[in-house]
């Protein structure tokens, strides 16, 4: 199969960026976000590859969560012919070769990391789902490294999602595909990527009951008449009636309304991805402990947490705690303006791990 994959023809297009209603979408080719992608493999840098289609656009619009996800995201391409037509209609022609749905983008991205000998992580479906796309891909891409956990796990749960952190960590691939369905994959990623030792975060949707030959890729003469949408539909009604069938003339009423009463589309070029403007990979939790695997584990302070997970040792707690009584701030404060440890972990182990939250001012 990988040796019939034919190169990409597409036109040497400019990455941009476009900002349709103040949302920020990475207008790039397949080529370029293989390649971006690659950069960051080699690089040892950390970036998320979201994408924008009509149901995305959507949820920006409903959940600002979602939007600020999108927002920080180092890519978020355009999959789907409505972003495009979106576009055009706001006043911007755009070649079709910047849609880049899963279905054109992933057999690239296969045989790119199977040249490459990348590392690839599927976390989502069903048990049976992953081990039947995890068999089917180390056939078809024996060079590549697949290892997976399925989605059918407690996402609420604080221990359980850090044991598949730990599992993941563990391994450390190169790129994980999460396969949760939209917009839980992205909360997913949202709360927990400045936890994950990779390269590359890809919130999937249905690719890995794709890659387990459960979902059947659109065929390409359908999806480049912009027709992928109903092509899913009509394949499963019951999923996507309400995202279709509702969504897309919700989707129409807010381009309709940004017509004549947003800022126009405006238009930028992406800097270049290169090693030297990606950041570097810095991981906040790199191995996490058992004791905080344990749901029978004795009430702790963050201190204490902190520690156990190797972030700080006891000589900066030790500190911390003598500043804190000679000028009140909380710990977390102290340690972040020290610049021992990331905002972002403290807000974590607050959040996620220290309970109850009277506890969390220490």
């Amino acid at each position: 199969m990988t040796a019939q994959l034919k190169p990409y023809n597409q036109k040497n297009l400019p990455s941009l960026k476009v900002h349709l209603l103040e949302r920020r979408i990475s207008c790039m080719t397949v080529a370029s976000i293989v390649e971006a992608i690659h950069t960051a493999c080699v690089a040892d840098a950390k970036i998320t590859v979201a994408n924008y289609n009509v149901h995305s656009f959507n949820l920006s619009m409903q959940l600002p969560w979602f939007y600020n996800f999108l927002q920080t995201a180092e890519i978020a391409h355009c999959d789907g012919f409505g972003i495009i037509k979106a576009v055009q209609w706001m006043g911007k022609d755009l070649p079709q070769d910047y849609r880049v749905s899963y279905s054109v983008l992933m057999p690239y991205l296969l045989e790119h990391c199977n040249q490459q000998g990348f590392s690839i992580f599927l976390l989502g479906a069903k048990p049976d789902t992953l081990d039947d796309a995890l068999e089917n891909m180390r056939c078809l891409y024996p060079n590549i490294k697949f290892d997976g956990h399925h989605g059918y796990f407690d996402k609420d749960s604080t221990q359980e999602n850090l044991a598949v952190i730990k599992k993941i960590n563990q391994i450390k691939p190169n790129i994980i595909i999460v396969g949760m369905g939209m917009p839980i994959q992205e909360n997913w990623l949202r709360r927990y990527r400045d936890l994950l030792d990779v390269n590359v975060m890809l919130p999937g949707g249905a690719i890995i009951d794709r890659l387990a030959g459960i979902v059947s890729d659109c065929p390409k003469f359908i999806s480049n008449l912009g027709l992928e949408w109903l092509y899913r539909l009509l394949r499963e009604p019951k999923r996507l009636a309400a995202r279709y069938l509702l969504g897309n003339p919700a989707f129409l009423l807010h381009i309709a309304l940004g017509k004549f009463y947003a800022s126009p589309v405006r238009v930028e070029q992406m800097p270049p991805m290169t090693p030297a403007t990606l950041k570097t990979k810095d991981t906040l939790h790199l191995a996490i402990p058992n004791e905080l695997l344990r749901r029978d584990k004795p009430h702790k302070r963050l201190g204490d947490y902190l520690i156990e997970a190797g972030l700080v040792n006891k000589v900066h707690i030790d500190f911390a705690l003598s500043e804190q009584k000679a000028t009140g701030l909380h710990l977390g404060e102290i340690l972040i303006s020290k610049g021992w440890i990331r905002r972002e972990t403290i807000e974590f182990f607050l959040n996620q791990v220290v309970v109850p939250a009277s506890s969390r001012s220490y």
